[in-house]
């Protein structure tokens, strides 16, 4: 087992893994921009590395700033996360290079799944459903458009590389796609240096179920059930849940060998998700492989909540040489689990992240609540890295029983001093749709009437509100405290 590791990350899962390689006994090392020289992750950590400026480009996107931290503490191993070089191939072949164990997947099998095209394929070739399409290997725009036209409308235009939704481009008539095949091309040139592009047929009102999956390096994968991440906006999750309201045992079964199938093509070893779209519901329902994750994702605690494991010693002790620490058998959901992202961001001003200063910040804390969480009371909320301040997960034996007990934690969540999506999931979590089971990728977009909460005067002077609280008083702040109280505008804290 190692016994130094050095985080690659900051924020929330930063700190989510410091913690879990505290009760393993490992000594950390974290490593830090200018942003960040007081953030929580820098404090927990048994060292830290100061690695640049602000920008991620600066600090935690510089490969050889991280791997000189690694080197000057005496790190054995890097944990990179999700997101900046998590899925990054090259870095991980230069960790390897270095000495340094890579705490995620090989570099080969990244390559092989960091390519939506070669993902494709090797889905293909495992057996495994993937949404009618076609991969012309002539990029010109007349073979683009012959490929759609025999997929048939609606298409939906897909970049090779990259994600988060960018460059993907819905078409519903051959007449829009000279325009959708130009501007797909150039935002994927632009974010990702490739302009390759390929055509699936539109599914038109899908589910997003994903499958976690871990392997080690004696070829053994397991799954550990599904997470539906169904409410989304532009391709960002913003609530995933397990067990999914659509799938059946038998659709578990076959979606669990499906993803289990494809990680084994790739030789795949550590946690990472296959990602499918989902058509219908139970046994008679349709799935296609969307891209696998070869990463810890977002969402790994609803997982975690269910079954009852810690993925990330689980990813360590693989890293580590260790087999697979359980057997398909030995895997059980209980109960539920709902996951909301508490975001910097303003959703009746089109999501605009927020940054400032948190003045007051509170996490609730009561039975089957747990927040993963990157930020305190008096710290600034950077405009250089996402908006995500936290997690908060609520399991409960039932669904009702877990959704409701996250609506609760989020009327006692008070944050003052940027705006928060709070108000978003609290009207979320009560509506009748979401109360039913009845979601799709589309969700967020036909209900946003009822979900933005109305606009309404700024936030009172939100120093006097912490004053009064840490005098004594209560948690949760009312209309007499600020000018806008997010809890009022719903109408009470029923359903």
């Amino acid at each position: 087992m190692f016994t130094r590791i050095l985080v690659a990350n900051r924020g929330e899962i930063a700190v989510r893994i410091l913690r879990t390689c505290r009760v393993m006994g490992i000594e950390t090392v974290a490593v830090y921009s200018d942003a960040d020289a007081r953030a929580p992750h820098v404090t927990l950590a048994d060292q830290a590395v100061r690695i640049g400026g602000a920008a991620p480009a600066d600090s935690y996107l510089s490969q050889t700033a991280i791997l000189a931290a690694a080197r000057a503490t005496g790190a054995q191993a890097v944990h990179p996360g999700y997101g900046f070089l998590s899925e990054n191939d090259a870095f991980a072949a230069a960790c390897a290079r270095a000495g340094l164990t890579f705490i995620g997947p090989s570099p080969d099998a990244m390559a092989k799944l960091g390519s939506k095209t070669a993902a494709r394929r090797l889905a293909e070739a495992a057996g495994v459903p993937v949404v009618p399409g076609a991969v012309p290997a002539n990029q010109s725009d007349p073979a683009l458009i012959d490929a759609a036209t025999r997929v048939g409308f609606p298409v939906l235009l897909k970049p090779s590389e990259g994600g988060g939704g960018i460059g993907m481009k819905a078409v519903h008539a051959a007449s829009d796609l000279p325009a959708a095949i130009a501007q797909a091309r150039r935002e994927a040139e632009a974010a990702f240096g490739d302009g390759t592009l390929y055509v699936e047929r539109l599914v038109t009102k899908p589910r997003h179920v994903e499958f976690q999956v871990l392997g080690d390096s004696r070829g053994t994968v397991v799954h550990l059930f599904e997470r539906e991440c169904s409410i989304q906006r532009r391709h960002q999750k913003v609530l995933e849940e397990t067990p999914s309201t659509a799938v059946t045992p038998g659709l578990r079964a076959r979606m669990g060998a499906a993803a289990v199938a494809l990680a084994a093509a790739a030789g795949y070893s550590n946690a990472g998700t296959v990602e499918f779209l989902v058509e219908g519901r139970g046994d008679s329902a349709s799935f296609y492989f969307l891209e696998m994750n070869a990463r810890l994702q977002v969402e790994h605690p609803i997982t975690e909540a269910v079954t009852g494991v810690d993925l990330v010693r689980a990813q360590i002790e693989v890293a580590a040489g260790g087999p697979v620490p359980w057997t398909q058998e030995q895997l059980t959901q209980r109960g539920h689990a709902i996951e909301v992202r508490v975001c910097a961001e303003d959703p009746r001003q089109g999501f605009l992240p927020q940054a400032g200063v948190l003045a007051l910040y509170r996490e609730p804390a009561m039975p089957g609540v747990r927040v993963d969480s990157g930020v305190t009371e008096g710290g600034e909320v950077s405009v250089h890295y996402d908006s995500l301040l936290a997690k908060l997960v609520a399991w409960g034996e039932t669904r009702e029983a877990a959704r409701r007990r996250a609506r609760e934690a989020l009327a006692h969540y008070p944050i003052l001093g940027i705006r928060t999506n709070v108000p978003l999931l609290m009207r979320l979590l009560a509506h009748h749709r979401f109360v039913a089971g009845d979601l799709d990728t589309h969700f967020l977009d036909t209900e946003a009437a009822s979900l933005v909460p109305p606009d309404a005067p700024p936030t009172a002077d939100a120093s006097a509100v912490a004053a009064r609280v840490r005098r004594g008083g209560s948690d949760a702040t009312t209309a007499a405290d600020v000018a806008w109280d997010p809890w009022t505008s719903l109408g009470g804290r029923g359903v």
